[in-house]
């Protein structure tokens, strides 16, 4: 019997070509939904199948294994909320990604959370959860910087710099597990302007928004 990975590339395409483009988008977020929810452990093909009303042998068909349907679903749900910004201040610039990925944070700290085990014992997990969710907002936040640079906003050769991202991405992770709080759009406005912005020498010129946060809800 030929293995998965001897299979012609037409021949996956027409296994995969049965359920409409709708139909796998309301399967991404239903697998999303379940991981969320329960983590990636407890996510079976039987549940997916259960929530969203789909054949577990459609499903089989379709992505061949869990984690192959959860690539897929990774990938299927891509989205770009950064790379449109552009205030003409790397001070504006850090303040508005910092509250759409605060916006964001109550649905993709939990998946991130619910894949990181999982995604550090298959390769392939990890690169899917990576292009998803994390390496898109490094290179938009990464190119902010760059043309702050270009502006002689900051100095090029600041050493700071290099880290920008790497401290907007990594307290929104750290929050949850410091705090029990999701860093929200508030939290990371102020952790920009009291610890990303004095370190590259900038201010931004605006009262600290609101304190609260939101409170991380226990998994069911």
């Amino acid at each position: 019997m030929p293995s998965h990975d001897s299979v012609p590339e037409s021949a996956l395409a027409s296994r995969r070509s049965k359920i409409t483009p709708e139909r796998a988008q309301e399967l991404y977020t239903a697998v999303l939904d379940l991981l969320r929810e329960s983590g990636y452990e407890s996510l079976t093909m039987e549940g997916v199948a259960a929530r969203t009303r789909c054949g577990k042998s459609t499903l089989y068909r379709q992505w061949g294994s869990k984690p192959e349907l959860v690539v897929a679903a990774l990938h299927g749900t891509r989205r770009m909320r950064l790379p449109d910004i552009d205030t003409g201040t790397l001070a504006g610039d850090l303040l508005e990604a910092a509250r759409a990925i605060g916006e964001a944070s109550g649905r993709d700290t939990p998946l991130m959370h619910a894949l990181s085990h999982a995604a550090l014992q298959n390769p392939e997990l990890l690169r899917a959860l990576r292009e998803a969710l994390i390496v898109p907002e490094i290179a938009a936040i990464d190119a902010m910087v760059r043309r702050a640079q270009a502006r002689g906003e900051i100095a090029a050769d600041l050493p700071g710099a290099e880290y920008v991202a790497a401290q907007l991405l990594g307290v929104m992770r750290a929050r949850p597990l410091l705090e029990g709080r999701y860093a929200d759009a508030a939290y990371l406005s102020r952790f920009v302007e009291k610890a990303i912005l004095p370190g590259l020498g900038l201010t931004a010129g605006a009262p600290d928004p609101d304190r609260r946060g939101t409170r991380v809800r226990p998994e069911s």
